[in-house]
Order: structure tokens, then sequence, then C-alpha cells
């Protein structure tokens, strides 16, 4: 380990902003440390995949430490078998903790509890936080989906033209700035995709030709191959209208190799979410290898920041301090603390532990609420992309499970003069089945060999248009079946399954956040984050509306038979642990919510320090030396998939910083 305890700039996470300031700082010649918090990048990727293969649950984290899912441990008090997270030196959110959300010992969140008068309609009602994220080398891109898509410019000047939420700092003008660090953070992660679908979509919303990279410039990928899942939906939608908007299809650009490359190429292996085997998917180790290429960057991996230390008269940022673990599966091992310092420092922890480090450190008289914090907004608007799921059988097989997850989408939603009433969304077009609307293929294979109706397959039920549901009408409901008789009513089944994912915009709500837990700790005895999350805006809840709205339209219009199953109202007067944590009812309709692991706000940009933690240069308004980079600094979620922002943002503020550094070398 090197024995240098100064640097130019530390940084503190190795996700991809974090992985893409180091390396634009480092291509400068300067010094650069990067602390991560968790375990460093692997040699190969063979010891997550064997994990992945053995987990019960085939979710987003079950690849990657700490392990999500042990098997051999489930017991009546952890019947998920998850790990304990006061035991776990760097522990995170999983989904599957949504379902023990209240429990402690299971759940690295704490929750704000439900008041047990609420009525199942009222917009006060609490939930689990349904989103997740990865505390290890390279950060959360081991597990995106690879969906790269542009904000327009609209998505920056939401208040001062619709009224709704705030703006971006600057509005459309911070948009124009971002233009260029959009074409770097396409080629960093080597998009493929397909430019006359996206001058289609910048036709329809106005947005100046060359508005984007410029009139000449093209992906550095051909896009990746459309679907028969995409093809299914192409020329019946191209008749459909929303809100005076046309839908049509557009296939998705990504962040996976459409050709053999400095990666390899997409071998269409399905599990893009939660590991793409043979990295034809971009994560950040790929920049972040760059960036120790340098040879003026370095990474310290197992290293939990605990402190920011503060210069008690200029208000800078003078240290870090943190507590350094070993690899110790009994975790009897104290930690090793230490200190380290620059001239410049950089939060690249994500939405969640980045204001959890802001919050816990160095309170004084002068910031009484955490660094970063004169305006008390860290940790506040705390939002993400919440989604409705809609999915059903189409008349003649599609062949899904095949293939990235989605490789195209209805994107023409994303604005309109109906964003002064709700939401926009995207709609993204499933190649997964039901896998993640019913749990397939096991939901209804178990119908099938047990007699049983989860799936309404195997039943007497019918839709809310009235529908029969039962897939063969020839045999009796609750059939239990074996060999032929059951392979061929599965392949009958499986290769129709269709599945549209609506990604909702939320609105920044200042009571929706990220504190400290006053009660749990992880093993460091580092406080864990105390979560109040909401989703109480009619103006939210209307799309939710919409998109179910919608989503019958698109079903009808391809001949589908529609199986959405709304879920039963939620009820708050019972026992917590028996509560609905992600469902709600809104106009007497009952909708259940999913996480698109879209994890914004929490440290947000803005025009004034009073109600903002950040300049638009990602600088804090507190302390001339600290940037924050992330999704954090998102003052709204905007309508697209956040990476490629993200991404462009980080480009951004590496230059904010060498900016600083050409005029003040020295602190």
């Amino acid at each position: 380990m090197s024995e240098n305890t100064h640097y130019d700039v530390v940084i503190v996470g190795s996700g991809i902003a974090g992985a893409i300031v180091a390396y634009q700082l480092g291509k400068e010649g300067k010094k650069v440390l990067i602390l991560e918090a968790g375990q460093k990048v692997p040699a190969n990727r063979n010891h997550y995949l064997d994990t992945f293969f053995k987990a019960n649950a085939k979710t987003p984290e079950s690849p990657y430490p700490p392990t999500t899912q042990n098997p051999d441990a489930s017991t009546s008090d952890n019947p998920l078998g998850l790990p304990d997270p006061a035991t776990e030196n760097a522990p995170r959110y999983t989904v599957l903790q949504v379902q023990p959300w209240q429990n402690a010992r299971q759940c690295y969140f704490e929750y704000t509890p439900n008041d047990r008068k609420l009525a199942p309609d009222s917009p006060e009602a609490k939930f689990a936080f349904a989103s997740s994220y990865e505390r290890i080398g390279g950060g959360t891109t081991w597990h995106w989906l690879g969906t790269s898509l542009r904000l327009f410019p609209q998505d920056f000047e939401l208040k001062s033209r619709y009224g709704q939420g705030v703006d971006w700092p600057g509005g459309r003008d911070f948009y124009q700035d971002l233009v260029p660090y959009y074409e770097k953070a396409t080629n960093e992660i080597g998009v493929a995709g397909d430019k006359a679908s996206l001058d289609r979509l910048y036709k329809q919303f106005e947005v100046a030709p060359d508005g984007h990279y410029g009139a000449e410039y093209d992906y550095p990928m051909p896009g990746i191959e459309e679907t028969l899942v995409d093809n299914e939906y192409v020329e019946p939608v191209s008749s459909l209208s929303v809100d005076g908007n046309p839908l049509y299809v557009t296939p998705t650009p990504q962040g996976r190799n459409s050709r053999p490359g400095e990666r390899r190429q997409c071998a269409g292996n399905t599990n893009c979410i939660p590991i793409c085997p043979i990295q034809a998917k971009y994560d950040a180790t790929v920049t972040l290898a760059r960036a120790l290429q340098t040879g003026n960057v370095e990474i310290r991996y197992q290293h939990v920041v605990s402190n920011i230390r503060l210069d008690e008269e200029t208000d800078e940022v003078i240290g870090l301090d943190y507590l350094r673990y070993e690899d110790d599966e009994t975790k009897t091992r104290a930690p090793e603390s230490g200190a380290v310092t620059a001239e410049r420092y950089v939060l690249a922890a994500h939405a969640i532990e980045t204001p959890k480090l802001l919050l816990m450190s160095n309170k004084n008289k002068k910031f009484p609420n955490g660094v970063a914090n004169s305006s008390d907004q860290v940790g506040r608007n705390l939002m993400d992309h919440i989604m409705y799921l809609a999915w059903g059988l189409a008349k003649d097989p599609v062949y899904p499970y095949r293939g990235p997850l989605s490789t195209a989408g209805i994107e023409s939603l994303r604005d309109g003069g109906f964003r002064k009433s709700r939401s926009a969304y995207r709609i993204e077009i499933g190649n997964e089945g039901w896998q993640w609307a019913a749990d397939d293929p096991f939901t209804t294979l178990a119908d099938f060999v047990f007699g049983q109706n989860n799936s309404q397959l195997n039943g007497d039920s019918v839709n809310e248009h009235g529908q029969p549901l039962r897939w063969d009408h020839s045999l009796p409901a609750g059939s239990a079946l074996f060999g032929e008789s059951l392979v061929n009513t599965l392949n009958g089944i499986y290769t129709r399954q269709l599945r549209l994912g609506y990604l909702i915009e939320q609105l920044p709500d200042p009571d929706n956040r990220v504190e400290l837990s006053t009660t749990e700790t992880d093993h460091l005895d580092l406080p864990r984050p105390k979560v109040t999350y909401r989703i109480r805006e009619d103006y939210v809840r209307n799309a939710f509306v919409s998109a179910k709205q919608v989503s019958s339209k698109i079903f009808k219009a391809i001949g589908a038979l529609e199986y959405t199953k709304a879920p039963p109202p939620p009820q708050f007067d019972t026992e917590a642990s028996k509560q609905t944590p992600t469902t709600f009812q809104y106009q007497g309709q009952n909708f259940t919510f999913y996480g698109a692991g879209h994890i914004v706000g929490t440290y947000r940009m803005g025009d004034r320090k009073e109600d903002s933690v950040l300049n638009r240069r990602q600088q804090s308004w507190d302390h001339p030396n600290l940037y924050m980079v992330g999704s954090g600094v998102f003052p709204t979620v905007a309508t697209g998939n956040p990476t490629l922002t993200i991404a462009a943002l980080a480009f951004q503020a590496a230059d904010n910083i060498l900016e600083d550094f050409s005029t003040h070398p020295k602190r």
C-alpha cells in the first residue's frame, strides 16, 4: 500500500462518476486517491457468476458482496437467509429486503413507520424504498441494464415550463453546456445506438439539429438488433396517440458492444441485470482501469470514510478520516483507522452513502447539521423512476427470454403539455417475459405442476376487461400436468409473454429523505441510513392511472391478452410486518410500484445556496474545495435513465476541478 497521505484530489467512491473524474484528472498529471468502501475489483468475474448461479433469487444484487442470500441459513427469524447488516462492514440495501423492510436484523435501512390510522388512499403513507445499489469496486454499473439515454432540454426546466418541481441551475443553458460532455460520456461507455431514431425524437420535441452531438455525430457503434418482442409492437402502436403525442417504437441506445471492440460483442446472454458474463456491457471497471493506467491514480479498497474534517476558519475540507477493514469472514478483526489529505475532495459514493457521510461528519457550531448542509437540503429530495408494470400474452409466439433485457421502448411520451398535470414517462419494452412481473418461469411452472393459479393461467379468473385468463380451456381449472402435456403448455405460454415497464418521473419532495438512524449501526459502528419515502403528489399518481390506460390500449392494438394483476388495497391498521410496503391506492384503484434502480436527489445542484447543496459546477456552496458527483446532484429525476447523464456530469465536474487547479494550484 502507498505511504502517501497527501494528494491533489481524494475521491470517495469508485463507481462510474468517481472513475471518470479520477481518469480525467490522472491524465492531466494530478495525483489522485480513490477510497472505496467495498471489495476490490476481482481479476475475473467467475466468482460473481458462481454466486449468481447458486442464488435462489436472481435479483440485481445476487452476484455481489455482501451476499444477499444464503440458502443454507434460512430460519424462522430470517426466512430469506439475508445477512444481518449489523455484522457487515460495508452493507447495502437489497431488493429482497423490501419484504422484511421493518426488521432491523435483515434490512440495511431504518424506515419511518406508518400511522396505523391511515386510510388506504392516504397520500401520507410511507413506503419501502424499492431500489438498490452496490458498494464494490466499479459501483452500481455492475448491475445496470446499460440503457444510455440523454435528457431533453425540457427536462432541465420543469418548473419554468410546466410549473412543477424545480429547474436545473440555468435551465436550458445548463443543457447546452452539457452537450459536449454527453458526447464524451457516449464515447467512454461505447454506446450502441441508432442516430436516425434519435433525430426523430429531437424533431418531435423541437430540439435544434445541432443541439445534441452536432449534425455529423453518430454513436460509436451501430444499434443492437431489435427482437421479435420489439417487432410485435412496431406497426400496431403507430396508429395510437396519448395526450396528443404519437406512439412509436424506438431502438434503445445501450452501453454494450454490438460488434467486437475493446470489449466483446454482445452474445445475448439475457442476464444483463445483474451481470454480463463476458463484459460486453460496459461497467465502470473499464474506466477505473484506464484511470489506474495513467500512473497517477491509486485506489484503496475496504476503506470506509467516516468523517470529513473542516477548517473552522476557512470552512475548507482539510482531511478525511477512514476505517480500513480486512477480509475476515468471522469479522473479529478490529478495523484500522487513518486519515488522508488533499487540495480538493470529490464525493462520489451514490445518493444514499454520500448524504450519510455528510450528515455524520464534523458537526460544529457553524455546521450543526453536518458538512455542506447550511441549506438543510442534504439527504432531502430522494427520488426514483417509480415503475408501473403491465404484462400480457401475445396471440402468436414472440420468443422472449433471449438477448438483452430491453432493446427498444416508446420514448415519445417523455415530454408534452400533459406535464402540467401529470408526470412524464418512457415505456420500456421487456424481453424477459414475465420474469420481473410474475417471477416466471417459476410461477407458471409451479401452477401447472401443483394445480395452482398464481399466474392466472390455470383458473377461472378474468382480467379487468372481462376476458377469461385461463390458458387452455380444454383443461379444467387447477390442472396438475406432467410429461408432454406439461411441456407443451409451458412452451405455449413462455413463448408469448410480454412486459411493459413505465418509468415515471417523481417530483422532488424535501420530506423524502435520508437521515441517520439513531438505533441501527453496521459492523464498523457507523450509523445506518434512515429513509422516509412517500409517493404523495397527484402529479405522480396521475401518471399511474395514465400508464394503466395506455397499457390496455397497446395490448388491445397488438391483439394481446392482458394479465396485469392489481394488488389488494394497502392495510395500515394491521401489524407492521403484514403491511404491503410498495402498494398504494388512488382514485379507487390499487397499484404496485417498483424501483427502477435510479436513486437520485439528496445533494442537489441549484442557483441558490439557500435551497441546494451544490452550485452548477457541482461544487459545495459551503466548502469551496469540495465537489460532489453522481445521481445525487440531480435537481429532478427527469425522464431518461440517469447513467449517461451521470457520466456527462462527471466529465464536466472534472473540467471544473482542473480549471480550479489552473487558478489556485494550492488551497
